[in-house]
């Protein structure tokens, strides 16, 4: 029976039965596996850390302990640019107050990328000034009142005090939203840096360290005084890392970083040694979970550690539990190694996050009752006196900014987006040369071996164990547990075994398959695909709907294409050197072994079919606020990144299809804004090329683009496509039929498929 009007039969079939393969308690804890399972390799990351820190007896012990993982921390950070011999600072203006100065700076930190800061000068000037760096808080940039007060305050005193904007806040700001959205923007900054080989948390530090080269510039400086102070929320991860890789800072005064946080519940427990999470989790915050810390052992506490001897006073927002801080007391061990107690010291506010001023120590930056307790060490360790009374001279907004309109036309500051596409271009474009003269399986086996080291653990370890649920006339229902415990639920569908009027299929007749995935998973395929299936089964072919790990049946999110709250397990998975797109890749691949153990079906004929069933953005539209309600639809290009990167790794692949996938990862870096979901994001994907070089390794197999959309969701044009897979053409010249390029979805996907399962 292969009709048309049977396969009309057949689709309205596949709508009907349950897909669902897990009851509800089972799909309960289906889903929370990630999230267990992120936990469970940080307890393993903090189990190699205690057993790697028992062995630290002796400061050489120590040292080497530290050398190694502040190498590791600096070679996650990205490539730094060569050390400019001088900075052009350009002093833009100055206001005067009582006793001090403020000059307004703008220079740049690396080629394109102008830095807006606030230097305090005292009035007049003084021999052998101490130098204060703040960075600012993610609440507010370099204009809030508490910066304002320590500039003031200390530069009467006779320090100068640099206030520089973080990249992503201020005049630094990447998008025209005010308020909490610099806060939040910088989870796409740090997705667009990582696709080059970059880190948010690199840059920001490279910008600290120049900045201590302007102060270590200015006449009259005190080059043994240089003190970096980071502010309550995001302004302490840069200034310990900034520490951490730069000896010319005397002192570091981190806020909320190293150990426990302001969400860590109070009285810490007994066992806190045991217990304490050292590592971290992800978040959205990528300046805290810095990618492979994890793995590589340069936790938060290690980072704060490494500016031993020097002086450091460890800082808290809120209540802190000095008895129990497992932390504090390996700080305790540190500085023991170099006799120097005395220069490891502490401060903190009262009360919790959770609760409202004045019970609890809230601030903005550094409050004054924080500063009231830094005071007593900065005379005891630099002779700076503490001021008799805290300033209240503060000043409009306005008249701190830097970048006028001549200076902006004269600088023309380039925003971080522009700055990673030109790095791309670059890597890319050196990664593409090198792959230039390789013959055709050298190519396919340097890509196979570039993209396995950047995806992380893709080699399944076995055949899946198999659970048949339950069959439902064309469905088979599945549960397949991997290797490391995590369930895949799959619909297995297949014509039924007679041929036309009642023949019965040959035993030797095995079946072609077709193996499809979307974040979406099979519920998306039976309810949008379902007609295409059915045409499939009609022409013998059979089709496999797996729900790798977090997708489908066991993804907690909605419909698609709506902001998903995937970010936390994705950037935990980064400080554990993997990513999830790696994993849900290691899925499909088990998927696949255990298909290949089917008598009835022949996976030497196989075609790969990723799929999104997300609309995408129709232009004119206008970009909001990350957190507002009517912001742009995301795209769910997962499905098709997981077919490409399949084919590149299984050989028995004869043919991809890719609906709404990415048309280039390169396209996230054409706008400050990007519509993408955070765990589809492969660090340092634009160093080896971009995803039109896997599918030109993957010539001369038939490889099929429908729809596919940009870093905005918007779908791309047949010229844009054209360009943005220009090095698939190439590749296939003279085979021109067996790449098609389609801007928008086609109807005849499914005989294409079995065409080409011949």
């Amino acid at each position: 029976m292969r009709g048309s009007h049977v396969a009309k039969a057949w689709a309205d079939a596949l709508r009907a039965p349950s897909i669902n393969v897990l009851s509800a308690e089972e799909r309960d804890k289906a889903i929370g596996m990630l999230g267990e399972d992120c936990r469970a390799r940080l307890r393993a990351a903090n189990r190699r850390d205690a057993a790697a820190w028992a062995k630290v007896r002796s400061r050489a012990d120590w040292e080497r302990f530290r050398d190694e993982r502040v190498k590791a921390l600096r070679e996650s950070l990205g490539q730094f640019p060569p050390i400019p011999k001088t900075l052009d600072v350009e002093t833009i203006g100055t206001l005067e107050g009582e006793g001090f100065r403020i000059e307004k700076l703008v220079f740049e930190s690396r080629p394109g990328l102008v830095v807006t800061a606030n230097l305090y000068v005292p009035n007049p000037a003084r021999a052998k000034m101490p130098a204060f760096l703040l960075v600012h808080s993610h609440h507010n940039p370099k204009e809030q009142s508490e910066l304002q007060d320590m500039g003031v305050l200390w530069s009467r005193l006779g320090c100068l005090v640099l206030v520089p904007d973080q990249i992503s806040h201020g005049e630094r700001r990447q998008q025209p939203f005010a308020g909490r959205e610099d806060y939040r923007h910088r989870m796409v900054l740090g997705m667009q840096l990582h696709l080059v080989g970059e880190s948010l948390m690199g840059w920001m530090a490279w910008d600290l360290l120049r900045c201590v080269d302007l102060l270590l510039a200015r006449p009259g400086i005190d080059r043994e005084r240089v003190i970096v102070i980071g502010s309550v929320a995001g302004g302490g991860d840069p200034a310990a890392v900034a520490a951490a890789l730069d000896p010319r800072i005397a002192c570091a005064i981190p806020f909320n970083f190293g150990g426990p946080q302001p969400e860590t519940i109070y009285p810490l427990p007994e066992n806190a040694e045991e217990a304490f999470n050292f590592a971290g989790s992800g978040s959205f915050e990528s300046t805290r979970n810095l990618r492979r810390s994890a793995r590589d052992g340069f936790l938060p506490y290690v980072i704060v550690g490494a500016a031993a001897p020097r002086p450091l006073l460890y800082a808290h927002e809120f209540a802190w539990d000095a008895e129990r801080d497992p932390v504090w007391k390996r700080f305790g061990r540190i500085w023991g190694f170099y006799d120097a107690a005395d220069r490891l010291a502490a401060v903190h506010g009262w009360g919790r996050v959770t609760i409202r001023p004045p019970d609890a120590s809230h601030c903005n930056n550094v409050g004054a009752p924080h500063r009231k307790g830094i005071y007593p060490h900065l005379e005891r360790w630099f002779g700076i006196p503490a001021p008799k009374e805290e300033p209240q001279d503060r000043r409009p907004a306005e008249e701190l900014r830097c970048l006028t309109d001549a200076v902006a036309a004269r600088r023309q500051p380039k925003l971080v987006h522009y700055l990673a596409k030109a790095l791309s271009l670059e890597r890319a474009g050196k990664a593409r040369a090198a792959l230039a003269p390789l013959a055709p399986a050298q190519r396919r086996a340097k890509l196979r071996a570039d993209w396995a080291r950047l995806l992380g653990d893709i080699e399944p370890r076995g055949i899946p164990k198999a659970e048949v649920r339950g069959r439902d006339g064309l469905a088979e229902r599945l549960l397949l547990t991997l290797d490391d415990g995590f369930v895949v639920p799959a619909l297995l569908l297949a014509p039924p075994a007679e041929h036309g009027a009642g023949t019965p299929r040959p035993q030797s007749e095995r079946l072609p398959l077709v193996v499809a995935v979307a974040k979406h998973g099979k519920a998306g395929f039976l309810k949008h695909r379902a007609d295409e299936i059915a045409a499939l089964l009609a022409r013998g072919v059979a089709v496999c709907l797996p729900d790798v790990r977090s997708t489908g049946e066991t993804d907690a999110n909605g419909e698609p294409g709506r902001h998903r709250k995937t970010v936390g397990p994705s950037s935990t998975y980064m400080m554990l050197g993997e990513t999830l797109t790696g994993l849900r890749l290691r899925d499909l691949r088990g998927v696949l072994r255990y298909l290949r153990t089917r008598p009835e079906l022949d996976a030497t004929r196989l075609a790969l079919w990723g799929d999104s069933f997300a609309e995408p953005n129709v232009p004119p539209f206008a970009d909001k606020p990350l957190e507002s309600s009517d912001c742009p639809r995301e795209c769910e290009p997962l499905g098709g990144l997981l077919a490409l990167l399949a084919a590149l790794f299984e050989d028995d692949a004869k043919a991809v299809l890719v609906r709404r996938g990415l048309a280039s990862f390169e396209s996230l870096l054409c706008s400050p804004f990007v519509y993408v979901p955070h765990d589809i994001i492969v660090p340092g994907a634009l160093t080896v090329g971009d995803l039109a070089d896997v599918a030109a390794a993957l010539a001369p197999l038939p490889l099929r683009f429908e729809g596919l959309v940009d870093g905005r969701n918007c779908a791309v044009s047949e010229p844009e496509l054209r360009r943005w897979f220009e090095p698939a053409r190439q590749a296939y010249a003279g085979e021109e039929e067996r790449l098609m390029l389609k801007p928008d979805l086609a109807a005849d996907g499914s005989s294409w498929l079995a065409a080409a399962l011949g």
